[in-house]
């Protein structure tokens, strides 16, 4: 018998694949993937055409370890998402195609996805 963690696990695995199947990243307008652990959160900005992440941060990067580390887990995931915003506009990329990685949309996931538009990231 499944124990409750693994059993969410491979809920959202199931959901992740099922959503992967409409969500995909081109170099013009690649992947957003967000990862949620119990305490990070990781982002990637993947070409899923040559299979290369072009992008990434979590809240584990040095420039944002210092500024979040007194605040609420969705306010340092909204600074994570201008992070990842600022360095995609480094690289010249304007529009991504979310892949919310089979978590619900909302709380930490919505948080990231807010702070990337207001970085400039258009989805």
């Amino acid at each position: 018998m499944k124990s409750i963690a693994n059993l969410r696990r491979d809920n959202r695995m199931k959901r992740h694949r099922r959503i992967r199947k409409h969500v995909g990243g081109t170099a013009e307008r690649p992947r957003m993937s967000v990862f949620r652990s119990h305490a990070h959160m990781h982002v990637q900005l993947v070409d899923d055409a040559r299979g290369v992440s072009l992008v990434g941060a979590s809240t584990l990067s040095p420039e944002l370890k210092e500024t979040i580390a007194d605040k609420p887990k969705h306010e340092a995931c909204r600074e994570l998402g201008k992070l990842i915003a600022s360095r995609a506009a480094a690289k010249g990329i304007k529009q991504v195609s979310f892949d919310r990685g089979g978590y619900i949309y909302h709380g930490r996931i919505k948080a990231i996805a807010d702070g990337a538009r207001e970085g400039g990231l258009d989805f």
